[in-house]
């Protein structure tokens, strides 16, 4: 028997799909509610009214319109994320008491805010400072991306979780001897504390260069065989062998530049603008109007960016089935992380497409089938 009948029992793909249908419903509506708000508050005078409320001083707009905006969008998610946390709680996969939660939202925000309200204080003071600001900020968009991706495994991944030194021993010797045989440079093997929010399983690559290291999940560690293991850092090796993150890097920075070019010919659209009550880019006002177009062209782009997810991942795949050679571990890991993080091995094509943004339990498996037959 083939599909997610022959590789999971009734109860777990049961299990799985009770857990999307009790929290999808709020996760979609969230979405659709903040973007609503942004569209609201972008397309009407509303938003340039809110601004206005903070000052007549263009840096008193910026940092007001900016700490509204994402204080608005919090306030908004928040009841949304905390219901989807009970529900995964209910299915076993939190760990994390309501205080540790609400901690990490508020880390969340620390985060955000000064990166938000930054990047608005550079866009506006250059907006008002040159008519080529859009060229600017282009290039300021993209440079910003890149320093992010070399800075946030070492200053923002510290800020959520705690990282040890794996112990010597066999595990620690063999990923770091696979690391050597696929001809990557690791630097280390570090254990998060990820039980301290999850029971979910997982294990990644992070860092460049003398920063790499191979990231194994504590309960991933306490769950697993270490053949499993090994196959979930061989996956994640694959990333950096096809230099996934270097691509993802450079596509972001280029996707950023393209965005600020396409938000600046849009918002200087004087429909929308006189729509917004702003009348001119420059104006703090504006910014409702920025963030309402940003938050729908992202939501346009997502299908797409997930498609280039799910190939990315694919690929991934194939390189730990060609690295280890071992198909029926590959699908006893696939298995097992599935069962671990309640997942839908087959959830329904459209909401897949939509939002998945890694091949489904059954397709990994079946291609691991297909790469060497399994009896």
């Amino acid at each position: 028997m083939t599909g997610a009948e022959g590789d999971f029992t009734a109860e777990q793909i049961a299990r799985g799909r009770a857990l999307r249908r009790a929290q999808w419903p709020w996760l979609l509506t969230e979405r659709a509610l903040v973007l609503a708000l942004l569209l609201v508050l972008g397309l009407t005078p509303a938003g340039a009214a809110l601004v206005s409320a903070f000052g007549g001083a263009w840096w008193a707009r910026v940092l007001g319109g900016a700490v509204a905006l994402v204080l608005a969008q919090e306030a908004l998610s928040l009841p949304f994320a905390a219901r989807v946390r009970v529900v995964r709680a209910r299915f076993g996969l939190v760990t994390q008491g309501w205080a540790g939660w609400f901690a990490d939202r508020a880390r969340g925000l620390a985060v955000s805010l000064p990166l938000v309200t930054g990047a608005l204080f550079g866009l506006y003071a250059t907006a008002s400072a040159t008519p080529r600001w859009w060229a600017w900020t282009a290039l300021a968009a993209a440079l910003v991306v890149v320093a992010l991706s070399w800075v946030a495994p070492v200053v923002l991944e510290p800020l959520f979780n705690r990282f040890t030194p794996m112990e010597a021993g066999p595990l620690r010797a063999a990923l770091l001897a696979l690391a050597d045989r696929d001809g990557i440079a690791v630097r280390d093997v570090l254990v998060a504390d990820a039980s301290r929010r999850t029971t979910a399983l997982n294990a990644y690559v992070s860092g460049f260069g003398r920063t790499r290291r191979v990231v194994v999940y504590d309960t991933l560690l306490a769950a697993a065989p270490q053949r499993e293991i090994e196959l979930i850092a061989a996956h994640e090796l694959g990333h950096v062998k096809h230099r996934d993150v270097t691509r993802g890097t450079a596509l972001g920075a280029v996707g950023a530049a393209a965005g600020v070019l396409l938000l600046a010919a849009v918002c200087q659209w004087h429909p929308l603008l006189a729509a917004s009550g702003a009348h001119r880019f420059a104006d703090p006002r504006s910014i409702p109007l920025l963030a309402a177009v940003a938050a729908l062209l992202s939501a346009l782009a997502g299908p797409f960016t997930c498609a280039v997810s799910r190939r990315v991942e694919r690929r991934a795949d194939l390189h730990a089935l060609r690295l280890t050679g071992d198909a029926p571990e590959f699908i006893a890991m696939q298995r097992r992380l599935t069962v671990a993080n309640v997942g839908d091995p087959d959830p329904p094509r459209a909401l897949h497409l939509l939002f998945g943004t890694h091949p489904t339990a059954v397709q990994r498996i079946a291609a691991a089938r297909e790469f060497a037959p399994v009896s």
